[in-house]
Order: C-alpha cells, then structure tokens, then sequence
C-alpha cells in the first residue's frame, strides 16, 4: 500500500508544483488523509527534485545555451545575473526561517488554509487591476523588476502561499505579461528548489534508510513524469484564460481545509 501511496503522492507533486495552487500544501494535506508517514520529510524533499529535473529537461537547450554563453555573451550574463538577483531574497529568508516555518507553519492547516483563501483573492485583484503588462519575454526582465518578484518569492515559505503563486502574481504586478510571469517562475524554480533540496537533503542525511529506497524512487519518477506533462499546457492555458480558475480553486481549497480542520478530518 506503501508505494501506491507513494505513487499518488509523487503524482500530486508533479502536478501542483508549477501550478499557482501550492504543492507543499497539496503534499501536506495528502499525506495527512492518506496515513503516509515521511519521518523527517525526506520522500517529500526528494520527489520536489524530481519536478525540478523535469523542468530542467523542458528548459535543457535553454539551460545549455545560456551556460556556454556564460563566459562572452552579454544576453548569457545578464540572464544568470537577473535570476541570482531573483533568487537571493529567498535564499536569505530560507536559511533565517526555513526551520520555524516546517517546525510550526507546516503542522497548522489553519495556515495553509488562509494562505489559499488570501493568495486566491489577491490573485483575483491582481488579474484585474494590475499594470498594463510592459514585459512580454521572460528572459529580458530587467533586473530590478526581477529583485521585487524575487521578494514576492520569499512568502512562498507559508504553506499554501506557492511558490510559483508568489511570483506570478509578482511578475503581472511588476509588468509581465500572463505567460511571461509564468515562464519566469519556471526560470526561478530552478536554482530557487535545487537550493532548497541540496539544503534539506543535507539536514536530513542522516534518515535515509535503505528500505525507504522504492517508495522514494517511486515518487521521484512520478513527479518527474507528471511535471513534464503539465508545465507546457500550463503556459498555454494562462494565456487564454488567465489565473482567474486557480484563483478560484485556491478560494475553494482553503475553505475545504476550513471545514476539514472543523470536522476533525485535518
């Protein structure tokens, strides 16, 4: 029962991680109504690195070209520089409240609910109000621009907030287009989530047991599979339809946990 538990897990995962809908929360809440045990959340830390692999193979000829530009392309540069820039909020907020955030945020659903319900309202106002968008390719954010969504990025630490929630909603109130501040957290996530596993991967090494290998593995290879299926469908579906139906979904989700929390379920 284990590794089917383990299956739908890694499946949740891959869906929900570059999705506006928090995976983390999604994760949380699935193992809680799935009786999944993860001591030291090490399953968890390890399959979020199996959706950041699969962002990396989508993204490998930009990765490649970007890296052997490094040392004489301008364009090379300025896009390292513009992510590090992105980046480096997060990374000081991780190492300063990472430990307080899975200690107490991550065992109160109440959280993870308010989160969902003001993310989602927040959304909302942002779909209709936000400035008219200057930025349409999300590799030619200047880089101040990139500093502030790297900022909006460093509340994806409550649970339910997301991580690309964050920073899309960022991305349109900075100026980017719909699928621009979309593709730009996709471009984030990368060093953002490979920081955060080589992080707790170091903290819990000394869990990892042998017979934990298949269940993990598992996951891994089910997140992997199922963010590769959804990231490109993603970026076409917001710019139709917008961020509006994960809004909503985020309004519902955080009143579900409402109830679940009042009913003793969660």
């Amino acid at each position: 029962m284990v590794y089917v538990q383990a299956a739908i897990l890694g499946v949740l995962e891959g869906l929900t991680e570059f999705l506006p809908i928090s995976s983390t929360a999604h994760l949380l809440i699935g193992e809680r109504l799935l009786g999944f045990a993860d001591p030291g959340g090490i399953f968890t830390v390890i399959i979020q690195f199996g959706a950041v692999l699969a962002l990396m193979w989508l993204y490998r000829l930009k990765i490649y070209r970007v890296a052997a530009g490094l040392a004489s392309e301008r364009d090379s540069q300025r896009f390292t520089v513009m992510l590090l820039l992105a980046f480096l909020p997060a990374a000081v907020a991780g190492v300063l409240f990472a430990d307080f955030v899975k200690r107490v945020l991550y065992e109160t659903p109440v959280v993870f609910a308010a989160a969902f319900i003001i993310g989602g309202i927040v959304m909302l106002i942002v779909e209709r109000v936000r400035p008219a968008p200057q930025v349409f390719e999300a590799d030619q954010t200047p880089a101040p621009r990139a500093f502030a969504i790297g900022l909006f990025q460093t509340l994806a630490l409550i649970p339910g907030a997301s991580r690309s929630g964050t920073t899309i909603v960022g991305g349109m109130a900075m100026g980017l287009e719909r699928s621009a501040a979309a593709e730009f957290s996709f471009f984030l996530a990368m060093p953002t989530m490979a920081g955060a596993f080589a992080h707790d991967l170091w903290k819990v090494r000394h869990d990892l047991a042998p017979e934990r290998a298949l269940e993990i593995a598992i996951g891994f290879v089910m997140a992997f599979l199922a963010a590769l299926l959804v990231v490109k469908p993603f970026l076409r579906f917001v710019g139709r339809a917008g961020f509006g139906p994960f809004a909503w979904y985020r309004i519902v989700t955080g009143v579900l946990i409402l109830a679940g929390v009042a009913a003793g379920i969660l």
